[in-house]
C-alpha cells in the first residue's frame, strides 16, 4: 500500500494531484482518511468535478451499518430491498452492469459508517471487474470504523492518502478564496486556535469581525460551544470545577497544582469523568502527571462559560498555589483586568532577568503584560518595544510583526530602530535591516545606555553573518564586549556567533579554540543553545561531520536547551545538510519537514533557502524534478541580498542542473559565487561545497583554462586553511581537468588521491560523486575496464543512497563501456556501446545537446555517432530511429 506524499510539500496539492492521476489513469481503491472537518468531502468533491468520469455517491451513515447493502443501494439509486440475497460477488456485478463501459468514479463518503456487505461488493468491483472502468474513491475518518472494517478497509486500499490539517500558508489561502484575506498575525493565530481545521477556521470566519486587531480573542466556533456546553451540563460537580480550573491555567498544568486550586480532595474521579468526554487531556507518565484542555477551542468554549469574573478568582488561587514565580505573574497578570504598577514593575523585573537567560519568549510576555498594565505612558512606550524585541528574539515573527505599526509611530530612537532592523534581517530584507541599524547606531549614547548600543552590536553581528562577513562580524562582537563585559547577555550572544566570523576571516583552528572556551564558561540557560549551534556549524565547514550532526542535533529542539526557534531553525537548516552528507536522506528530509513548518508558523524567512536546498537537491537525485522545483517554489523568500539567502538557491539551480545534466546550466548558476569579494564566506574553504561542482561543470563544458586557473587558487586555499574534505573535493575535480587533457596517470593520481581522502571521512555523497567523476573520466580515456570497476562501485554507492537518478546514469556509463556485454561491445545491428547508448537518449526525444550533456561528449562528437547508426541500421531520420528503437524494445 502506497503511504501518502511526503511533508516537505504542501499535502493538500499533493493529494490533490495524486487523485487526479487515479482519476486519468484508473486504479484503486483509493482511501482518504482526515480528521473532523478535514475537508475530505469538498477535495473529493473538486476533483471529481473535474474529470468526465460519471460519477456514482454514496454517504454512508452511522445507523444504517448493520443494513446490508445501504450504500451499494444509494449508488445504484435502487431500494435496500431490491438487494435482499445479494451476496458481494452479485452486487459487484449490479454495479459493474449498472456503470457499463462508461469511465466511472465511485465517491463514498463517511466510508467508516459502510456496511460490510457493500464495502465487500466496492473491493470486490474493483478486484474481478478490471475491464470495468470504474475508480473507487472512500473518504473516512481515522478510528471511526468498526474492528470489523478497518482493517479490511486499509488493506483493500491500493492508495492510502491521509489529509492533515491546514498548513498556515493554506489557511491564508483559503481565507483569500472567501473574500476574507487576513494579516499574517492573524492567520497564524486561527491556524494555531483551529488546529487547521477547514470547518473551523470557515465557521470564524463568518462568526468574527475585527480580524486585523492585533490582540483579538478567538472564541470557539458555535458548533464547539453548543458541543462543549452540552457535555459540560452532564458532568459531575467535582469534573465541572476540575474543567473549568484547567482552563484557567494558560498551560498544562500538574493535577496536584488543579486539586489545590479547586480545593478537590479526590481528583482522579473527576479527572477520568472528564477526559472521557475530550474535555481534558492527560500528558506525561505517571511520575509528573499533566492535564490541558483537549485543544485551543475547547479551552476558550469552556473560559467563556466560566466568565471573566469566576475566571480571576480561580487565577488568584491558582498563583497563590504555584511555586514558580513566573507562572505566579502571569496567573496575577490575566486576572488583572486595569492598571497595576506594582505588577507591571514585577513582570519588568521577571523580563530583565529571563531575557539575561536567553529565554526571550518568557521576556517577551512578561513585557507585553507589563506594557498593558503599567499606568506610566513613557513607561508603556518602552516597554512594548522592549517586548516586540523579545519577540523577535524568541523567533516569534509573526507576532512581533503585528505590533510594529505601534512601534513605527514612536520616537525616532536608537532601540526603536535597533528593533526594526532586528526583524528585518529575519524577514530577510537586507536593505532595510541596513538602514535601521544604521540609524540606531547613529542615535546610540553608549555613556547613558550602554545596554541599547550593545544589543544593536549584537544585531550588527546576526547582520554579518547573514551577509558572509567575517571581519565585521568580529568587530562588532568585539565592540558588544568593550560596552558592556563578557557576561552580558547582548555581549553573550554576540560571542556565540564570533566564532563563526573568526573562522569566516580565515582562523578556522582559532574559532574551534574559542567555542571551547566559551563551551566551559556558559554551562546552562538557553544561551548554551546558540553555543551549541555555532559550534555545529564551524565543525560543519572544517569537515567534521560526525560532530557538526551531534551539535547541531541537540541545538535543533528548543525544549532540550530551552533556546529560541530562532536559533533552533539556523541548527535545523545545517543539519539537514549534515545528514545529506553523511548520506542519511530521509532523516535529512524530515529535519528539512519540521524546519520549514517551523519557519511558517514563526514568520522567520531568511532560514527557509537553507532548508529547501537540501530538500530540492534530494528531490531531484532521487528522479522528482517537480518536487525539487516545488520546494524551490515554496522556500524562495526574501531578497537576494543576503548570502545566507541567495548562495543556498544558487546552490540548489547548480544541483537540480547537475542532476539532469545541463552542465552550462550549471555554470551559469554558480558564475556570481566566483565575483564575491576575497572576505566572503563565498570564497572560504568549506563554508559552502561549491567549488568542486563548478569546477566539474566548467571541465565538461569545455573552458579548460578557466578550470585551471579556478582550481589552482582554491587549492591553494584548501590546503591554507587545512581543509581535508575541499582538498578531496578539490582532488577529483582535478582529476576530471586531468582527463580532459588526455592524462591519464595524472588523473588517476587526482581521482585516488580523492577517493583516499573520502574513505577517512562519514561524506558518502561525496564519495559517489568522486568514484563516478573517475569512472566516467578513465572510460573517455578508453580505459574501460578500469572504469568499468569504478562506476560499479559509483553504482552501488548511489543506489544506497538512493540517487536513482544517478543510478541510471552509472548504468548508461557501463553499457557504453561495454565490458560486460557480448560481441565485443556491438549489438545485432553492429552498433558500439556508445552508439547504442546514443540511440537509447535519442529515443526518448534528446537533443544532440542534452546527448552530449549525458554523455559528456561534445555535440558534434553526437552528430558522427548519429550518422554512422543510420547508414547501419538504415533509417533516415531521428523519428525513424525513435520508432525502430521501440519496437526492437518490445519484441525483446
Amino acid at each position: 500500500m502506497t503511504t501518502g506524499p511526503d511533508p516537505v510539500a504542501r499535502d493538500r496539492k499533493e493529494i490533490r494531484r495524486a487523485l487526479l492521476d487515479v482519476l486519468a489513469d484508473g486504479g484503486g481503491p483509493v482511501l482518504l482518511d482526515g480528521g473532523i472537518g478535514a475537508g475530505k468531502s469538498r477535495l473529493l468533491r473538486e476533483v471529481v468535478a473535474g474529470t468526465d468520469r460519471v460519477r456514482l455517491a454514496a454517504t454512508a451513515v452511522d445507523w444504517e451499518q448493520d443494513q446490508p447493502y445501504a450504500v451499494v443501494a444509494q449508488l445504484l439509486g435502487v431500494a435496500v430491498g431490491d438487494l435482499a440475497g445479494d451476496d458481494p460477488f452479485a452486487a459487484a456485478g449490479r454495479l459493474a452492469d449498472h456503470v457499463g463501459d462508461r469511465p466511472a468514479v465511485v465517491v463514498v463518503d463517511d466510508a467508516h459508517w459502510c456496511d460490510l456487505p457493500s464495502f465487500r461488493a466496492l473491493s470486490t468491483l474493483a478486484r474481478h471487474h478490471r475491464g470495468t472502468p470504474v475508480v473507487v474513491l472512500l473518504a473516512a475518518t481515522p478510528g471511526g470504523a468498526r474492528p470489523e472494517l478497518a482493517d479490511p478497509m486499509r488493506r483493500a486500499a491500493e492508495l492510502s492518502l491521509t489529509l492533515g490539517p491546514l498548513s498556515a500558508h493554506e489557511v491564508e489561502e483559503l481565507c483569500t478564496e472567501q473574500g476574507r484575506p487576513l494579516p499574517p498575525w492573524s492567520v497564524q493565530r486561527l491556524t494555531r486556535h483551529t488546529l487547521g481545521n477547514p470547518r473551523h477556521v470557515l465557521a470564524l470566519l463568518d462568526e468574527l469581525d475585527g480580524w486585523d486587531t492585533p490582540d483579538l480573542r478567538l472564541p470557539a466556533p458555535r458548533e464547539i460551544a453548543v458541543r462543549v456546553g452540552e457535555q459540560i451540563a452532564g458532568l459531575g460537580a467535582d469534573a465541572r470545577t476540575l474543567v473549568e480550573t484547567v482552563a484557567c491555567f494558560a498551560e498544562p498544568v500538574g493535577l496536584d497544582e488543579v486539586a489545590r486550586t479547586a480545593e478537590l480532595d479526590d481528583v482522579l474521579e473527576p479527572l477520568s469523568e472528564a477526559a472521557h468526554r475530550g474535555l481534558v487531556v492527560r500528558f506525561g507518565g505517571r511520575s509528573l502527571p499533566v492535564v490541558g484542555p483537549g485543544d485551543p477551542m475547547i479551552r476558550a468554549a469552556v473560559l467563556d462559560l466560566v466568565g471573566p469574573h469566576r475566571a480571576a478568582g480561580i487565577r488568584r488561587r491558582a498563583a497563590a498555589v504555584v511555586a514558580d514565580p513566573q507562572r505566579r505573574l502571569t496567573l496575577l497578570a490575566a486576572a488583572t483586568p486595569g492598571q497595576d504598577d506594582g505588577l507591571a514593575d514585577r513582570l519588568d523585573e521577571l523580563a530583565t532577568r529571563k531575557a539575561g537567560d536567553g529565554a526571550w519568549s518568557d521576556a517577551a510576555y512578561a513585557l507585553l503584560e507589563a506594557s498593558r498594565l503599567t499606568g506610566r505612558p513613557e513607561d508603556r512606550e518602552l516597554l512594548l518595544i522592549r517586548a516586540v524585541d523579545a519577540l523577535i528574539g524568541a523567533g516569534a515573527v509573526v507576532e512581533a510583526e503585528a505590533l510594529i505599526p505601534a512601534v513605527e509611530n514612536l520616537l525616532d530612537t536608537a532601540i526603536r530602530n535597533s528593533v526594526l532592523g532586528y526583524l528585518a534581517i529575519l524577514l530577510g530584507r537586507t536593505a532595510q535591516a541596513e538602514r535601521a541599524l544604521t540609524r540606531a547606531w547613529e542615535l546610540r549614547d553608549e555613556a547613558t545606555d550602554p545596554d541599547t548600543a550593545a544589543w544593536i552590536c549584537q544585531r550588527r553581528v546576526l547582520h554579518a553573518l547573514c551577509c558572509g562577513d567575517g571581519a565585521d562580524l568580529v568587530a562588532w562582537a568585539d565592540r558588544a564586549t568593550a560596552l558592556v563585559g563578557a557576561e552580558h547577555p547582548a555581549a553573550v550572544e554576540a560571542l556565540a556567533m564570533r566564532g563563526l566570523g573568526t573562522a569566516a576571516s580565515g582562523r578556522p583552528e582559532e574559532a574551534l579554540g574559542e567555542y571551547r572556551d566559551l563551551a566551559v564558561q556558559v554551562l546552562r540557560g538557553p544561551q548554551v543553545q546558540r553555543i551549541t549551534m555555532g559550534h555545529g556549524w564551524l565543525h560543519l565547514v572544517v569537515g567534521n561531520l560526525d560532530e557538526a550532526r551531534a551539535d547541531l542535533e541537540s541545538a535543533v529542539p528548543t525544549t532540550t536547551l530551552g533556546g529560541s526557534s530562532r536559533i533552533s531553525l539556523w541548527a535545523a537548516g545545517w543539519l539537514a545538510r549534515a545528514h545529506f552528507l553523511a548520506g542519511d536522506w530521509d532523516l535529512a528530509l524530515r529535519v528539512v519537514a519540521d524546519g520549514l513548518r517551523r519557519a511558517e508558523a514563526s514568520g522567520i524567512a531568511i532560514v527557509t533557502p537553507l532548508l529547501g536546498w537540501t530538500a530540492a537537491q534530494i528531490h531531484s537525485l532521487r528522479g522528482d524534478p517537480d518536487r525539487a522545483e516545488r520546494v524551490l517554489r515554496d522556500t524562495n523568500a526574501g531578497a537576494e541580498g543576503y548570502e545566507i539567502m541567495a548562495v543556498p538557491r544558487r546552490l540548489a539551480r547548480a544541483a537540480l542542473a547537475e542532476a539532469r545534466s545541463d552542465y552550462g546550466a550549471v555554470v551559469r548558476a554558480l558564475r556570481p559565487l566566483t565575483v564575491r569579494g576575497d572576505d566572503s564566506t563565498v570564497a572560504r574553504p568549506g563554508w559552502w561545497p561549491w567549488r568542486d561542482v563548478y569546477a566539474n561543470a566548467l571541465v565538461l563544458e569545455g573552458h579548460l583554462d578557466e578550470a585551471e586557473a579556478f582550481l589552482a587558487e582554491h587549492e591553494s586555499r584548501a590546503e591554507a586553511h587545512g581543509n581535508a574534505a575541499e582538498c578531496a573535493r578539490l582532488a577529483w575535480a582535478r582529476g576530471r581537468l586531468h582527463a580532459a587533457h588526455g592524462d591519464a596517470d595524472a588523473a588517476r593520481e587526482s581521482f585516488e588521491t580523492a577517493i583516499r581522502a573520502l574513505d577517512g571521512m562519514s561524506l558518502r555523497w561525496d564519495r559517489a560523486r568522486a568514484h563516478f567523476a573517475y569512472g566516467g573520466s578513465m572510460r573517455r580515456l578508453g580505459r574501460r575496464r578500469e572504469a568499468d570497476t569504478v562506476l560499479s562501485t559509483a553504482r552501488e554507492l548511489f543506489l544506497a543512497l538512493g540517487a536513482t537518478s544517478y543510478v541510471a546514469r552509472c548504468d548508461r556509463e557501463l553499457r557504453a563501456g561495454g565490458v560486460h556485454q557480448s560481441r565485443t561491445g556491438r549489438d545485432a545491428n553492429g552498433l558500439t556501446s556508445q552508439e547504442t547508448a546514443v540511440v537509447r537518449l535519442v529515443s526518448t526525444g534528446m537533443s544532440n545537446k542534452d546527448v552530449a550533456a549525458e554523455l559528456q561528449v561534445s555535440p558534434k562528437t553526437v552528430q558522427y555517432h548519429l550518422t554512422r547508426i543510420y547508414t547501419k541500421v538504415g533509417v533516415r531520420s531521428r523519428t525513424e530511429l525513435a520508432r525502430l528503437h521501440v519496437e526492437e524494445e518490445s519484441s525483446a
